[in-house]
């Protein structure tokens, strides 16, 4: 199970998108090992099972500003815009795909999602203790307390700037 996909592979693919943890049409389709057209007939033939809050069409410019960060080319492509699927859609799909491929990702993705959630919430309650631990020491631990906040924080993107450099 662990070599037909990797976990690394399917948190690649977990976006943040309206503020949902999210994986979009294409790159499920990927995972599951179909054409993206025949992934999103699947879907269109089962609307019903997925409400807003389990799928949503992406905007043209949410489309946009994932084709300009990921860096994908203007040509070709899709004619519609993808659809994204939140964590309760992903387990709505297990009952309209039922190959044991489909199956077997679907469990891969679910373990994803529930370890992301995890790791957060661990995080979440190390910055609290954090807090605690400050709280109950004077400020001679500030510098400490500061550099493991620093630890703790998401380290900004670096953009690289394109072109020549003087």
């Amino acid at each position: 199970m662990g070599a037909l996909v990797p976990r690394e592979r399917i948190e690649q693919t977990i976006l943040i998108i309206r503020g949902h943890r999210v994986i979009l049409d294409t790159d499920l389709a990927e995972l599951y090992g179909v054409e993206t057209k025949a992934f999103n007939r699947a879907v269109t033939r089962n609307m019903e099972r997925f409400p807003d809050d389990f799928m949503f069409r992406l905007t043209k410019k949410e489309h946009e500003d994932l084709r300009y960060h990921f860096g994908t080319s203007r040509w070709g492509g899709r004619r519609y815009l993808p659809y994204a699927f939140t964590e309760q859609g992903l387990a709505m799909l297990s009952s309209v795909l039922r190959s044991k491929r489909a199956i077997q990702v679907n469990i891969a993705i679910m373990r994803a999602f529930v370890q992301l959630r995890e790791m957060i919430a661990s995080n979440k309650g190390l910055a609290r203790r954090l807090n605690e631990l400050e709280k109950k020491y004077d400020g001679q631990f500030r510098v400490v307390f500061e550099a493991i906040r620093e630890l703790m924080a998401e380290p900004a993107p670096k953009s690289r700037r394109i072109g020549f450099k003087p």
